[in-house]
């Protein structure tokens, strides 16, 4: 945009946006490199992006718009080309009579605004928006490609003739209807934040699911025509064998642009109607996962990050099948990720590509288990191991070895609880005093499903809820817990008893699709080894008398974390009972 140096520095020194100190330093550095004031200003991140589009708009006389919460109607969405959108960054929004409003990250484009007022014969209205908004705005071109299916199943999708032989699975695998059914399948997973891809084959019908936020969603039916197709369309992609209808197949591909990079793990299991596809959806673009981000607040996240820093011992992860084991694993190695450390794994699959860490599958044919994998990664001088998971004895004696000889472990167990943990130890065959003297601490998880924030909805317990619960938990000590921990007091310091506690439930929006949900966040119990538990733990202490102890001492069971989330306005009762209630 034709906007001069000195006429937005004046109107950002007028708008005390940026202190007028920097700004003057600002403005000389742009006078000298020729760089734009503007993109400078951004470049060091001290102006947001839309407080400078709004500027840019008043220079320039015209509307600032946040598209941030629209949901715009496709019927209006597609009046400007998804590929003219994407190219010039320009986006219908709203239509009044026969004037267009089209969002733009540069107004001045007038080749563009006149090409679209010759094809629609609309009169353009041009608003100024963030590059933020606008591709916001894009994504919603490609939630509405659920509408083209109706066209794509029109084409031939059969093989030719009866026998499905390895030239006419190929066939159909590169008929361009197949492709587009499948390339539909996996951007709507990837739009969707889905971690799962399940295709159903039936007597009549496929069966396309989704699980978004640990809950599968039906996404859509189509023809059982199709499925010779699909399968022999992802097995292609998967570089898995087309004629091999009997035996499972395990495989792998990746998509990748400039928007994401995605790795799809593939499993292809023989059913009654079929071969049922699931896809595991693994984003390697995704940065900056922290355990703060993950839910670990408080005295847990210091004794979590106390623990990780020592040179040597195990640190354990527990919880049942998805609940978010292995990415905790994934970012505590990325928080040890230094040059100064050598990072080995050993993995049943490896689920992300690490830079720097070393990362072995296991192949249990061949002889390569979890204990074997172990055994020969401890003589490539590791300072760091990852288990995927502790299966047998032998795999736990060979990690606390480890663990003694000054290397650090990671890895996870199948408990439902911290506590349970060291009473399972002992139940693998493990010596007390071995497993006193090398876990660090022990981090239990479930995952919960944030409420979204656009829709969530105050309300307050009625006596016989609270009646109903206190069969559960202990709400007293709960309600107790919440006033003596600082990041939770200041919602119920005033409150005497249950029923003066603000909860939320959800409504749903278009913002979450109407399920009232968005994201989600983990709900922990961390344990840690102290003097107490490590004698427990040698006379062979029961979990019950471990957890009392744990809890005389301040460990935070996961119930009482869950509330604690559930107060802030993060997530539902009913989603802390879904996944704590046992």
């Amino acid at each position: 945009m034709r906007i001069e140096l000195n006429q937005l520095k004046l109107f950002l020194s007028d708008s005390n946006l940026v202190p007028k100190e920097i700004l003057e330093q600002v403005a000389e550095e742009a006078a000298k490199s020729g760089k734009n004031l503007g993109a400078l200003l951004l470049e060091k991140k001290l102006i947001q992006e839309a407080e400078l589009q709004k500027v840019y708009a008043y220079i320039l006389g015209i509307p600032f718009v946040d598209l941030s919460k629209e949901t715009i109607p496709i019927e209006i969405l597609q009046i400007v080309p998804e590929l003219i959108a994407k190219k010039y960054n320009i986006v219908a929004f709203e239509k009044t009579g026969t004037n267009l409003k089209v969002a733009m990250l540069n107004p001045e484009d007038l080749q563009t605004i006149d090409f679209i007022k010759k094809k629609t014969g609309l009169k353009i209205v041009p608003c100024l928006t963030t590059r933020e908004n606008i591709q916001g705005i894009l994504r919603q071109y490609e939630k509405s490609l659920k509408a083209e299916f109706g066209d794509i199943l029109t084409g031939d999708i059969k093989p030719d003739g009866k026998n499905e032989d390895d030239e006419n699975l190929e066939q159909v695998a590169a008929g361009l209807p197949i492709i587009r059914i499948v390339d539909t399948l996996l951007k709507h997973a990837i739009l969707e934040s889905a971690s799962d891809i399940h295709i159903e084959p039936e007597e009549k019908a496929v069966h396309v699911r989704y699980r978004i936020d640990g809950v599968l969603h039906d996404a859509m039916t189509l023809p059982k025509d199709v499925a010779t197709g699909l399968v022999a369309r992802i097995k292609v992609l998967s570089n898995l064998k087309l004629d091999e209808h009997r035996l499972p197949q395990d495989g792998r591909f990746k998509i990748q642009n400039e928007e994401y990079n995605i790795s799809f793990r593939v499993s292809i299991l023989p059913i009654f109607d079929g071969e049922k596809i699931v896809m595991r959806l693994l984003d390697e673009s995704s940065k900056g996962l922290t355990l703060e981000k993950m839910g670990l607040v408080g005295s847990a996240l210091e004794a979590v990050h106390r623990e990780i820093n020592k040179p040597n011992g195990m640190i354990l992860v527990t919880g049942p099948t998805g609940s978010g084991k292995t990415t905790t694993l994934y970012t505590v190695m990325d928080i040890l990720n230094t040059p100064e450390v050598n990072i080995s794994t050993v993995e049943d699959p490896v689920e992300y590509r690490m830079p720097r860490v070393n990362q072995t599958q296991v192949n249990p044919k061949i002889g390569m288990t979890f204990a074997a994998a172990l055994r020969s990664l401890l003589r490539q001088d590791p300072d760091i191991i990852m288990v995927g998971e502790i299966r047998d004895q032998e795999t736990l004696e060979i990690a606390m070895h480890a663990a003694m000889t000054g290397h650090l472990v990671l890895s996870t167990l199948h408990t439902n609880s911290a506590s349970a943990t060291l009473p399972r130890m002992l139940d693998m065959g493990a010596e007390p005093f071995l497993i006193a003297s090398t876990v660090n601490v022990i981090i239990a998880q479930r995952l919960v499903r944030c409420l979204c924030v656009e829709c969530r909805k105050p309300y307050k317990l009625d006596k016989k809820e609270i009646e109903s619960l206190g069969k559960s938990y202990d709400m007293e000590t709960i309600l107790q817990y919440l006033k003596d921990t600082p990041i939770s007091r200041k919602f119920v310091e005033k409150a005497k008893d249950w029923g003066e506690v603000t909860l939320y439930k959800k409504t749903g929006c278009d913002q979450c699709m109407g399920e009232g949900y968005h994201g989600r966040n983990g709900i922990y119990e961390v344990l840690p080894m102290d003097t107490e538990i490590r004698k427990l733990v040698t006379q062979s202490a029961t979990t019950e008398e471990i957890e009392k102890t744990a809890k005389k001492n301040g460990m935070a069971t996961i119930a009482e974390d869950g509330f604690l989330k559930i107060v802030q306005g993060i997530t539902s009762l009913e989603e802390v009972l879904r996944v704590t209630k046992e």
